[in-house]
């Protein structure tokens, strides 16, 4: 059995890119039309189009491979709606499966196997509650890695790990961030875009709570940036209420984390990306800067 045309893949790579948003779902249903788990994972880091065109390079290399090209086809075509509702553009995301479903029927490349027919709703489930089993065990990993950060009491050594540990806290939520890099005047701890802003990440683990003058010049740095930026002041010891009001009120574009707040959602609580939702929604419709997950507010 030879490889699929390049029209054909091309098409299919398409639809990964456009009709689905999250990683969790491409990787459910590659692993659910038959794709290995460890090709399934060996490109994940990439972006979902140059993901989806490796992984179907390489099946294409053998002819068991091949007939999966086929099975992640077949399946393709018999989506009706997409998978994901949070596609940036939901109707370049049906095109594109359409377009797939065209091209699949001029060539005769849809099948239907006989000796490998599953019910595909159910090992997408399946495959989805796997995925989830092994979020858990990743944050579990997480929990446990911030706990021993707690109790060195070299405080540079917890600052590093915390910087590591905020990296594989937004990969795993498919949030892509950026470990501390310098410019030529500042040092920035991290930074990510979300909902459509860039923030800025200052990280502290110290002994003691950070003053105005320290949130300050954090601000500073956002303020030198593009108008869309925001900050994030992640601080492990708390913050304490008098300084946090220095930085309420027109003009504020920071919003404060604390070490509660990382243990919240390390504990599985609370989604990373809900608990960054609520603090920005109580932001704008409250002018709380710093609302604590576990209260809600």
């Amino acid at each position: 059995m030879s490889s699929l045309p390049y029209q054909i893949t091309e098409a299919m790579v398409q639809c990964f890119g456009r009709s689905f948003h999250y990683k969790d779902a491409v990787a459910s249903f590659m692993l659910s039309a038959g794709v290995e788990r460890h090709l399934v994972e060996k490109y994940r880091d990439e972006a979902k189009f140059v993901w989806a065109r490796r992984v179907l390079a390489e099946l294409g290399e053998s002819e068991d491979g091949c007939l999966t090209q086929r099975r992640v086809l077949t399946e393709l075509c018999k989506l009706r709606n997409l998978p994901d509702q949070d596609v940036p553009d939901r109707n370049a995301g049906l095109d594109a499966l359409r377009n797939l479903k065209r091209l699949a029927l001029e060539h005769d490349l849809m099948i239907e196997e006989k000796k490998h027919q599953v019910d595909g709703r159910r090992d997408l489930k399946k495959g989805k509650q796997k995925l989830v089993q092994e979020r858990s065990q990743k944050l579990e990993n997480l929990r446990k890695q911030f706990s021993e950060a707690v109790l060195d009491k070299n405080r540079q050594n917890a600052g590093y790990s915390l910087e590591d540990l905020l990296k594989d806290l937004f990969a795993l939520f498919e949030i892509e961030y950026r470990k501390s890099y310098r410019t030529q005047t500042q040092q920035i701890d991290g930074h990510f875009n979300f909902e459509g802003f860039d923030y800025l990440v200052e990280a502290k683990w110290r002994k003691d709570q950070p003053g105005e003058q320290e949130i300050g010049g954090f601000k500073q740095k956002v303020d030198n940036k593009l108008e869309s930026t925001r900050g994030l002041f992640i601080t492990v010891q708390g913050i304490r209420p008098e300084v946090i009001g220095q930085f309420q009120g027109r003009g504020s574009n920071i919003i404060f984390m604390d070490g509660a707040d990382i243990a919240y959602i390390l504990e599985g609580r609370m989604d990373l990306r809900d608990a960054l939702k609520l603090k920005i929604e109580k932001a704008a419709q409250e002018g709380k800067i710093f609302v604590s997950l576990s209260h809600g507010g």
